[in-house]
């Protein structure tokens, strides 16, 4: 018999625990399913007819409310034009009033404007705390009266890969950790793009591990993880860019299975019941010609790291819809506003015909109270009510705009909490409820219980904190050992034996570089030399026959030099982010110099950031020498960026820009500017951050001449980029199948405080 299997029943029969609130998307059971009653089946978003609307509030978005103690959070944008930022909001429940928001820029994405706010907050009910992720790559710790207790700029520090379409990761909770997963390109090993999660300590923000479960990236992906306990071990489930659903171990990120279903990268979010787990796409199938599938696969029958297939339906294009699982049925919606219902055993369609709500649906169904809430892209919300054999509709709100004329939509799903339903439009945040329900207390099923570790289990894993550390020359970190049984389940601290290895290889390179320059006590005190200015390497820990590793970057301060003379041919400098596999120094005229790499069209290679400095870097110059090279008629796009700003020079256009967002753009100051192809100009940006606002200065002249004494380009932002990675900017154009387009050439980049550029400036 199963060992664990007393341990299952017996959590199966153990009380039930108390969730009145909606901390996670899917709710307290991440399945979509609320066990709240007493809600209405009918309300009108006229406040004068007083029918099950509780309130109010004109502020929209595009995701899912959370609630926790008494709160309602929301992810949005805010503003216009040059002042349009993301936001996060808190509402009082009871009345919808706002008690603070926080404001933010958008910066290094390609998402629009329309897709502000797409993501979904994950609430810590155990702190109180609200974690959000903006389109930038922000990850936020707010707690409840919305200070910033920590916050990572995942872009600028480890390559996140910015989403299109809206398509951005959300965080979730479980535990001592919020997790993350994200596509992203940084350095050593992580240097070439690749699907990853990423782990940190939800009250610091410390990384604790780093998870790559799949080599084979197929695009940016929304799905959002699932925590559950099966054959007696914690996980993490998720859909995933390789077009699988992989489960890892929560505490460590050890892979565990993994089961391949889709051709593409998958958004819907997977749901559990039991050991069955359940999850959908819309994309065109591997193995089929028929477009869309629904699988169930049972994870406590795991054979070659492949859970068993239990059935799969195809046809069905479930593209962001997630499925709900509620008493032995599976409901999903298709992308054209259709409700399936099949018998969650076998696969078998309840109903023989779809249930048609409406047109076109991104938000996915909560049940509640016998019902089922879902809206349709087209600002209509419903609630259906499931039968045996068919489904009925007992209301259809369609929500008009304030603004004659103006669309509206809803793309999120509801939240049922303390007996009200709460759910956003792109313009407001509705409150529904029955006048005289009173909240009661909710139970949900306890979860299976994990297998007990015990005293004597084998450590089976080691884990190194930080996982990812930055530093500056000169600077010190403290590492500690944690050892986890075969289960992913936390045992002791370990002593270890620390060393300083050759640092992590990128992919295909013959070796690592050299180990980090500096020393390691035998308590895990790490100091880096004081020079040189830029590293990269690992941290090793050897115990219990077992070893781990940490990532550690080391960034230059200011002022920093950077003429390439001493970063070995086809390699990058140390220390940059972003710039293995799509930049690389070569030898230019008997001098070394960094090429942005024209071999492949992929607008995430042919486009790229490489950030020199750590976020929280401001007021402060860059400059550097750039060339660009004609393929055709095409010229690449070259520039610098500093605080988040970018002065570029356009090639096909012939321009001189400084832009920030730009796809927006939210900020972009653009004159003509004729420059010639295979010949060195200089680039100057400084950017000084001056009360409510930031002054944005760029020259650009041939290299060799005098530097005009005025600035080419200049603009004042009302709504400034406070601080920001310095970086080089390249975009090389021309690339058709493969061969080699427009390449750009950067040469003597400076980075230096802005002391005397401020004093330049007032001349």
């Amino acid at each position: 018999m199963n060992r664990l299997l007393p341990l299952l029943l017996a959590a199966c029969l153990a009380p039930a625990a108390r969730a009145a609130d909606w901390a996670h998307w899917r709710g307290p059971e991440q399945t979509g399913v609320s066990r709240e009653t007493d809600l209405p089946e009918k309300w009108s978003p006229d406040p004068k007819k007083k029918d099950n609307l509780v309130w109010v509030a004109p502020y929209g978005g595009r995701s899912t409310p959370i609630v926790m103690n008494g709160r309602v959070y929301i992810i949005n944008n805010s503003g216009e034009g040059v002042n349009e930022q993301e936001r996060v909001m808190c509402f009082d429940a009871k009345d919808g009033k706002v008690l603070w928001e926080h404001k933010f820029n958008v910066f290094h994405t390609d998402i629009v404007s329309a897709r502000l706010g797409w993501t979904n907050l994950a609430g810590d009910p155990e702190t109180g705390n609200v974690y959000a992720h903006g389109v930038q790559g922000l990850l936020f710790c707010f707690d409840k009266d919305g200070k910033v207790l920590w916050q990572h700029s995942l872009t600028e520090e480890f390559g996140r890969i910015s989403g299109y379409g809206g398509r951005t990761n959300s965080p979730i909770v479980d535990g001592d950790l919020v997790i993350l997963g994200m596509p992203n390109a940084s350095w050593g090993d992580q240097a070439r793009g690749g699907n990853r999660y990423i782990a940190f300590d939800k009250r610091t923000g410390v990384p604790v591990w780093w998870a790559q479960p799949s080599e084979v990236i197929r695009g940016t992906y929304q799905s959002v993880p699932v925590v559950a306990v099966i054959n007696g071990e914690r996980l993490l489930i998720t859909g995933g860019s390789d077009g699988a659903v992989t489960a890892m171990r929560v505490r460590t990120g050890e892979k565990v299975w993994s089961y391949t279903f889709g051709s593409k990268a998958i958004n819907t979010s997977p749901v559990v019941d039991g050991t069955k787990v359940y999850i959908a796409h819309g994309e065109e199938n591997p193995d089929s010609n028929e477009q869309g599938r629904i699988i169930c696969v049972d994870a406590a029958e795991v054979k070659d790291g492949k859970p068993k297939l239990v059935w799969k339906v195809d046809g069905i294009t479930a593209k962001f819809v997630s499925p709900l699982v509620h008493d032995g049925r599976l409901y999903i919606c298709d992308d054209g506003g259709r409700m399936f219902c099949f018998d969650a055993a076998t696969g078998k369609q309840v109903w023989k015909k779809p249930f048609k709500y409406g047109q076109s649906s991104v938000g996915s169904p909560v049940w509640a109270d016998g019902k089922i809430y879902v809206a349709e892209v087209g600002a209509r919300f419903h609630i259906l009510k499931p039968g045996q054999t068919d489904c009925k509709r007992l209301h259809g709100q369609l929500i008009r705009s304030r603004v004659p004329g103006e669309a509206l939509e809803i793309n999120g799903s509801p939240a049922v909490a303390n007996g009200k339903v709460y759910f956003l439009t792109s313009e407001s945040l509705f409150c529904l409820g029955k006048g005289d329900s009173k909240a009661e207390e909710v139970k949900v099923p306890a979860q299976p219980a994990e297998a007990k570790a015990g005293q004597n289990d084998k450590v089976t894993h080691l884990q190194v904190v930080p996982a990812d550390v930055v530093l500056t020359p000169g600077q010190s970190a403290e590492f500690k050992v944690r050892a986890f049984n075969a289960h992913g389940q936390f045992l002791k601290e370990l002593p270890a034996e620390w060393s300083l290895p050759e640092g992590p290889k990128p992919p295909n390179a013959a070796k690592g570089p050299p180990p980090l320059q500096g020393t390691v006590t035998e308590d895990g005190k790490l100091t880096v030399a004081k020079t040189p200015p830029g590293q990269f390497g690992t941290v090793l820990a050897k115990a219990e026959g077992l070893t781990a590793k940490a990532r550690v970057r080391v960034v230059a301060t200011l002022p920093y030099k950077q003429d390439f003379e001493k970063v070995p041919l086809e390699r990058t400098p140390a220390g940059w982010v972003n710039a293995q596999g799509k930049f690389a120094v070569e030898k230019k005229d008997g001098t070394n110099v960094l090429k942005k790499l024209a071999n492949n069209s992929n607008p995430l290679l042919a486009r790229a950031n490489t950030y020199i400095g750590p976020p929280e870097l401001t007021d402060y110059t860059i400059q550097a020498d750039v060339m660009g090279t004609r393929k055709g008629t095409d010229m690449p796009d070259v520039g610098l960026v500093a605080n988040r700003y970018t002065l570029m020079l356009d090639g096909n256009k012939q321009r001189l820009r400084i832009v920030s967002w730009e796809a927006l753009p939210r900020v972009d100051k653009t004159i003509e500017f004729a420059w010639e192809p295979d010949v060195w100009y200089t680039l100057k940006l400084t950017v000084a951050v001056e009360g409510d606002q930031a002054v944005v200065r760029g020259k650009a002249w041939k290299r060799g001449t005098e530097e005009p004494s005025q600035w080419t380009v200049e603009f004042t932002d009302p709504t400034p980029n406070r601080e920001g990675s310095p970086a080089l900017y390249g975009y090389a154009t021309g690339i058709l199948d493969n061969a080699v387009g427009a390449e750009i050439f950067y040469d003597n980049v400076s980075v230096t405080p802005n002391k005397k550029a401020a004093a330049a400036a007032k001349k």
